[in-house]
C-alpha cells in the first residue's frame, strides 16, 4: 500500500459505510454521524473509517487510514531512523487523499456494495476531489462556498451593514498594508489587528504596534489584507450553529475562547460566563448570519467568533464555515442535556444537506448548565523531542455521560497524545485536553492537571 503510513481498516461487506476525512481530534464527531445515518440506513450496520494525517506511535481508533506526505518524505531520506510528527495543510492532505491509490481502490470496493458512500469532513475542502464521483457525496457544505465564506474581506463586506463590525479596512499590496497602518497608529492607539484573507487559530494575524512587527509576519506576501482597530477586551466568545436552510438555524450554544497574544486559539470553556443579555445578542446576530449563510445555500455546521468590550458591546469577528473546536463537546453537552432521541448537531447536518430542513423532533435548548467542561490544544512552539507518552485509556463522550448522570463530579482526559520519543515541528498539536465537572472551579482545575501530565512528556530542542 504505496503512501500510507499505517492503516488497521478491514472491511466488512455485510456493514454500511461512510467515511471520515480530516484530523484526529475529530474523531468523535463521527460516533454522533454514524448514529444519525443509522436511522436513515436501518438495515445494515452503519460503520466508518477515517482518513488522518496524524502520525502518532499507536492507535487505539478502529478502521484508521494514516497518510501524510510530509512525514512521508522525511521517512524516506531520514538517516538516523527518528519518528517524526508534522503537521500538513489541508490542501496538502486532501490532495494526497484524492491521488491515493489504495483510497480509490477502496472506494470501489465499498460501491460494490452500497448504493452511495457519504463523505464526512470537519471542513469541507474543494481540494478533496473523491466527492466529485458520481456516488460519492459529501454531508456538509459546498466546498466553494465554505472557501468563499472563509475569506475574512468577503466576511466584514457582507456583514459590515448587518451586524456590529469593528471599524476596518481592506489593503491589496504588503506596501500599502504598510502605508495605510502607518497612517492608523494616531488613531487606533490600542494596536491593529491585521490578518491575511484566510487564518485560523490565529496563524496568519498578529495584534500590530510597530512597522517591524510586519515585516517580521508578512513581508514577502504581497496580497490581500484585512486591517481592524484593534478593541481592548476580556471576552472572546465563540458561537455554535447549523444551517437547514434559508430560514432555519439552530444554535447550539456560546463558549468562551480562550485567546492568548491576541490571536492564537487555545481552547474553550463552556458555559459561557457572559450575562445573558449578551449571550441574547449573541444568539441573535449568529441566527442572523446562518440566514444570510442559508440565502446563498450554505446548508451545515458553522461557527462564529466575537468579542465583548469593557462596556458590554459586542463585535463580529469572523465566520467559521466548518465545524469548530467545540463541536464534539456541544455534542455530549447536548445528547445529556436534550430529552432522549433529540437529534444531535449531525443529525441536524445530514437533513440540512439531504433535505434541506430539519428533522421535525428538533430542540433548541439553552440552560445546559449543569455540565462545565474545557478545552486546551496543545501545541509546541517550536521543535519538540518528547520524552514519554499518555495513554488514553478513556472516551471523551462516556466522561460527559458519568458526570451528567452524578458519577463523578469531575474528570480530565489527555487525548491524542503523540507518543514517545517523537520530532515534533514548530506548531503541531501533541495532545489535546478535554476536563469535565459539575463547577467551573473543578473545570479549570483539570484543564491545569492535564497541561502539566502533557509538559512532563517534552523537552525542547
Amino acid at each position: 500500500m504505496e503512501h500510507i503510513l499505517f492503516t488497521n481498516f478491514d472491511y466488512n461487506p455485510d456493514k454500511y459505510y461512510f467515511v471520515y476525512v480530516g484530523e484526529l481530534k475529530s474523531y468523535g464527531i463521527n460516533t454522533f454521524f454514524a448514529e444519525a445515518l443509522s436511522k436513515l440506513k436501518p438495515e445494515r450496520e452503519v460503520e466508518f473509517f477515517a482518513i488522518v494525517p496524524d502520525v502518532f506511535e499507536q492507535y487505539d481508533y478502529e478502521n484508521i487510514i494514516v497518510i501524510n506526505p510530509i512525514v512521508e518524505a522525511y521517512q524516506k531520506k531520514s538517516t538516523n531512523k527518528r519518528k517524526i510528527s508534522s503537521r500538513i495543510t489541508s490542501r496538502e492532505f486532501y490532495t494526497a487523499v484524492s491521488h491515493n491509490e489504495y483510497v480509490h481502490n477502496m472506494i470501489h470496493k465499498i460501491l460494490e456494495n452500497q448504493e452511495e458512500l457519504y463523505v464526512y469532513m470537519f471542513e469541507s475542502s474543494p481540494y478533496l476531489t473523491l466527492i466529485e464521483h458520481e456516488k460519492v457525496k459529501l454531508i456538509g457544505p459546498d466546498p466553494f462556498l465554505v472557501e468563499k465564506f472563509n475569506n475574512k474581506i468577503f466576511q466584514y463586506t457582507l456583514l459590515k451593514n448587518e451586524i456590529p463590525v469593528v471599524e476596518h479596512k481592506i489593503c491589496n499590496s504588503f506596501t500599502q498594508l504598510v502605508d495605510e497602518t502607518e497612517s492608523l497608529r494616531d488613531k487606533w492607539v490600542d494596536g491593529i489587528f491585521v490578518t491575511l484573507e484566510y487564518s485560523a487559530g490565529g496563524a496568519n494575524s498578529i495584534i500590530s504596534y510597530t512597522k517591524r512587527e510586519l515585516y517580521e509576519k508578512f513581508k514577502g506576501f504581497d496580497t490581500n489584507y484585512l486591517i481592524s482597530r484593534y478593541i481592548p477586551h476580556k471576552y472572546d466568545p465563540t458561537v455554535l450553529g447549523v444551517v437547514g436552510n434559508e430560514n432555519d438555524v439552530y444554535i447550539a450554544g456560546v463558549a468562551d475562547q480562550r485567546i492568548v497574544d491576541g490571536t492564537k486559539f487555545t481552547g474553550s470553556t463552556y458555559p459561557s460566563i457572559l450575562p445573558e443579555k449578551v449571550q441574547d445578542q449573541l444568539y441573535d446576530y449568529t441566527k442572523k448570519i446562518g440566514r444570510i449563510l442559508g440565502k446563498y445555500g450554505y446548508r451545515g455546521i458553522f461557527g462564529c467568533d466575537y468579542i465583548v468590550d469593557d462596556d458590554e458591546n459586542v463585535f463580529f469577528v469572523e465566520i467559521n464555515a466548518r465545524k469548530q473546536g467545540t463541536t464534539l463537546e456541544f455534542c455530549c453537552t447536548l445528547e445529556n442535556c436534550l430529552p432522549e432521541g433529540s437529534p444531535n448537531l449531525p443529525e441536524l447536518e445530514l437533513h440540512a444537506v439531504l433535505y434541506e430542513k430539519f428533522p421535525e423532533n428538533v430542540i433548541e435548548k439553552r440552560d445546559c448548565n449543569e455540565i462545565h467542561w474545557g478545552t486546551y490544544n496543545f501545541k509546541v512552539p517550536t521543535n519538540t523531542v518528547t520524552d514519554g507518552y499518555i495513554p488514553q485509556f478513556k472516551d471523551e463522550r462516556e466522561i460527559f455521560r458519568k458526570v451528567a448522570k452524578g458519577k463523578l463530579k469531575k474528570d480530565y482526559v489527555v487525548m491524542e497524545h503523540i507518543g514517545n520519543d517523537f520530532i515534533i515541528t514548530t506548531g503541531t498539536f501533541l495532545a489535546r485536553i478535554v476536563s469535565v465537572a459539575t463547577t467551573r472551579e473543578e473545570m479549570l482545575e483539570g484543564i491545569e492537571f492535564g497541561k502539566k501530565l502533557v509538559e512532563n512528556t517534552i523537552f525542547i530542542l
